[in-house]
């Protein structure tokens, strides 16, 4: 009988925990593939997706392989290269494989492996079934399985190695062209011109600029030469050269740490997390983020991505410091123990070099606004140094949107004018009666801010009556007053400022609506949207709201609210507060039946009034608001120096030129 041309001995064991279950996504598995066509002296590498046939296709045209070293090498699994071919490659390369288990990665994502190459014009064609594998180990109880041998006609190139995948997992999601290329660049350092190794997916070559974050980067600090990929940071304000040797020790770091203008830039399209430090170890991603070792961490970390190259962590004088999966690096290792000392120290100076930068930039935005710019102009030089250093501050966190940042930039101004006002109280002691007028002009100044600030409050609830105004119909209505109502109870009653929360009243209160509504019959629960309770202005107040079409009778509300008054007034005496006043307002789509009839309304009016409740109507709602807070600004606006600063922020409009 003829011997098998092909052989490889694994068990189930390892096939399942270094094989199928070693990855769990496409990038991941074809990293360990390209690794291999780089320490295999390849120039380029194709990936050829083809979702119709349900294939992915590597080829590259390194060395290629001879049928004994397909055994000797590629079959047989914790073949140990650097063992066997110690150094680098014939063209210099460091390798990057190390306990030949990369390639039984191929089973978590294909059920079909077909393995074609050729060395020296010697010609190997074979295909692994991960089905035959299991059953052939089953079967024999032996830990030996025989790829099938092809035909190797096939084979139609020079030099090289071709891998087929067939049958592809159907949770294994294949990505488009460009999100396989952002990841294939993103885990590795070597791909591109610079290193001789293109490549591609679909015929479309993978650059650096395919990682797709240089462009976002606004400060960097780099370690060795940065010169190749600057070109591609085209938003970059600031670039720092740091000490690459680590800690003096022979431990060296290449590459860079960074930080974008805005946090929200870390998340990718695909919704991938940038925020991290990926480390490399001879051109290939060793560990995909080390920040997440760091927890005691400020704001500007989570501005922070960055790409750091240590081989040392991967020397073939060495035990190998890669965990089993190759995913990371083990932890007690000494030399991952001495680069997190280098990174703590690193990240102590980039914090404090971003907030020298993040302030910088923030003044400067800030007094983009001409306003801003006069304002600072017009304080005593003193102040001037401490506001633009307060605007620095509130401004490190950036924001894109003019209002929102014209928003931050009003209540920074009003913050500082506070906080002079208060270091100025110390002049209170100093008065006498001949200088009483320095008391009166601060006082006035006092109310002026009191009164500026009141009135940014006012602005903004009129924004927010103005949107529900504009966008909601009248049936959507119901649904956005609902989800403001129980938390800005100021739409109800301007006086209502806050609500006091207590968390045991609540849900002593929440019960008994419980309670009382199990009661309830299907045309009353029909009828009601919700029910709520809060405290507000020392009172209780129980909030009902019906549903705008339901027709109401002034007695079924009077029935109801009695309950409630009744439960409510139980609680209150078992907490020793029974004389606290409860006040119910029902919320209705239209006006109650009897307010049809003669003399309806007061009718209405006085049950309610009986119970202290009242109702308010739908339509009616944000025009009280609404007429409310416009009567303060037209009647309560205070104009002054920091009024028309304020006012001007309001009114400034970035899209116009400002003149000189």
């Amino acid at each position: 009988m003829r011997s098998p041309v092909y052989q490889m001995q694994i068990s189930l064991n390892v096939l399942e925990h270094l094989g199928i279950n070693l990855y769990s996504n496409v990038p991941a598995v074809l990293s360990e593939v390209v690794a291999n066509s780089w320490d295999a002296d390849a120039t380029r590498v194709r990936i050829q997706l083809d979702q119709e046939q349900d294939t992915i296709i590597i080829q590259d045209d390194g060395v290629g392989m001879t049928r004994q070293q397909v055994n000797a090498r590629f079959l047989q699994v914790g073949y140990r290269r650097r063992d066997d071919q110690p150094g680098p490659t014939s063209k210099g390369r460091n390798p990057m494989g190390r306990k030949g288990i990369g390639k039984l990665s191929l089973f978590s994502i294909a059920n079909e492996i077909t393995v074609e190459t050729i060395r020296s014009q010697e010609k190997s064609a074979f295909c692994m079934k991960l089905d035959a594998i299991r059953n052939q180990i089953q079967k024999d109880g032996r830990e030996n399985y025989h790829p099938d041998a092809l035909p190797s006609d096939g084979i139609d190139f020079e030099q090289g190695t071709r891998i087929t995948l067939k049958g592809l997992k159907k949770r294994q999601t294949i990505r488009t062209v460009n999100a396989l290329k952002t990841r294939l660049a993103r885990r590795f350092s070597i791909i591109g011109s610079a290193h001789d190794f293109e490549v591609s997916v679909n015929d479309q070559v993978i650059t650096p600029r395919d990682r797709c974050y240089y462009d976002k980067l606004q400060y960097i600090w780099s370690y060795g030469d940065f010169s190749s990929l600057k070109s591609h940071c085209t938003n970059l304000e600031h670039c720092e050269s740091r000490p690459a040797d680590m800690n003096n020790s022979s431990m060296i770091v290449r590459g860079w740490l960074g930080t974008v203008k805005e946090s929200g830039q870390l998340k990718d399209e695909s919704g991938e997390n940038l925020n991290r430090i990926a480390i490399f170890v001879r051109g290939k991603t060793a560990q995909e983020d080390i920040l997440a070792d760091f927890s005691e961490r400020g704001v500007y970390a989570s501005y922070l991505i960055g790409e750091l190259d240590v081989d040392s962590l991967d020397d073939d004088q060495e035990e190998d410091a890669a965990t089993s999966s190759r995913q990371k690096i083990v932890e007690d290792d000494p030399r991952y123990l001495a680069l997190q000392d280098f990174l703590l120290k690193e990240l102590k100076h980039i914090q404090s070099q971003w907030r020298e930068h993040r302030s910088k930039e923030g003044v400067k935005s800030a007094q983009e606004i001409p306003a801003v710019k006069q304002w600072l102009d017009n304080l005593p030089n003193d102040y001037a140094q401490k506001a633009r250093k307060w605007l620095g501050k509130v401004h490190r966190v950036n924001v894109d949107d003019i209002n929102e940042r014209k928003h931050l930039t009003k209540h920074a101004i009003l913050a500082f004018e506070f906080f002079k006002w208060n270091e100025n109280i110390e002049r209170l002691n100093e008065i006498t009666d001949e200088n009483l007028d320095t008391a009166i002009r601060m006082f006035q100044e006092l109310e002026v801010l009191e009164a500026i600030l009141y009135g940014q409050i006012v602005q903004q609830r009129l924004a927010v009556i103005r949107t529900l105004q504009k966008k909601v119909d009248k049936n959507a209505k119901e649904r956005a007053i609902q989800e403001y109502i129980f938390n800005h109870l100021w739409l109800l009653d301007p006086s209502w400022e806050r609500v006091e929360a207590s968390e045991m009243m609540e849900k002593r209160v929440s019960t008994l609506f419980t309670e009382m509504n199990t009661g309830l019959s299907a045309e009353e629960k029909k009828g009601r949207i919700d029910i709520q309770y809060r405290k507000t202005a020392g009172q209780h107040v129980i909030i009902e709201l019906k549903r705008p079409q339901h027709p109401v009778s002034v007695y079924d509300l009077a029935k109801q609210i009695g309950k409630y008054r009744s439960g409510m007034q139980r609680i209150l005496e078992n907490m020793n507060t029974p004389h606290e006043p409860i006040e119910f307002v029902c919320l209705l789509g239209r006006p109650p039946t009897e307010e049809t009839q003669a003399d309806g309304k007061r009718i209405v009016k006085d049950i309610l009034k009986a119970l202290n409740a009242r109702y308010v109507h739908y339509d009616e709602l944000l025009d009280n608001a609404y007429a409310a807070y416009q009567d303060y600004t037209t009647k309560g606006k205070i104009v002054d120096r920091l009024g028309e600063v304020i006012q001007a922020i309001d009114d400034y409009d970035a899209t116009e030129p400002v003149h000189a």
